[in-house]
């Protein structure tokens, strides 16, 4: 996992609740066996028509918004299932940070596996996010929000920024305590006595 830089990009304003990981990415794409491929079929059924056009009324389709990271929800996103397939296609759209008023636990956690920065704010910041059509910067070591007038504070865990600022995935994580594990390793074998 690649540590995470501050971002610096428009917001994509995807003003709904509820959004859960069948609508982020469709059962009949899961057939993929690697996290890379996912991000064509993000939303899709909101995205596309039954014949695979682009519906224009829908935010992601908006060719000013295409290269956004920065995708700002409604409350309870993430919620259904708890695949992880639904991290993968945002991350590769590319999005890597997720704001809402909050967050489906195992989404919330499958986020931090994956370098994506899930940020919970009230809803009237949350609102204020959608309406912002300028530039804003994430800047996760400061927990900062900057947006051209005005700045909002986040919360996070202390560890949960650490993983994503050093890029750790669970692997990393474990092999930080490599060394006490040998330690441990040693301590607990114990000598066959017959």
């Amino acid at each position: 996992m690649e540590p995470f830089r501050n971002v610096i990009s428009i917001v994509v304003p995807l003003d709904k609740v509820n959004v859960d990981t069948d609508q982020l990415v469709p059962k009949q794409f899961l057939k993929l066996v690697q996290k890379s491929g996912f991000g064509k079929y993000l939303f899709f059924n909101w995205r596309y028509d039954e014949n695979e056009n682009e519906k224009s009324d829908f935010v992601l389709n908006d060719p000013k918004l295409k290269n956004s990271k920065i995708l700002v929800a409604g409350d309870n996103f993430g919620c259904g299932s708890s695949r992880e397939h639904a991290v993968w296609a945002l991350l590769d759209y590319g999005f890597s940070v997720i704001i809402a008023p909050s967050f489906a636990d195992i989404f919330f956690s499958n986020c931090f596996k994956n370098g994506v920065l899930p940020i919970s704010l009230n809803e009237k910041d949350v609102e204020r996010l959608q309406q912002e059509t300028g530039i804003v910067e994430v800047d996760l070591e400061n927990q900062l929000i900057r947006m051209p007038k005005d700045e909002i504070l986040f919360e996070i865990d202390s560890y949960k920024k650490k993983i994503l600022l050093e890029g750790l995935d669970d692997i990393d994580q474990t092999f930080q305590y490599e060394e006490r594990i040998s330690e441990f390793e040693k301590l607990s074998t114990v000598p066959s006595v017959l």
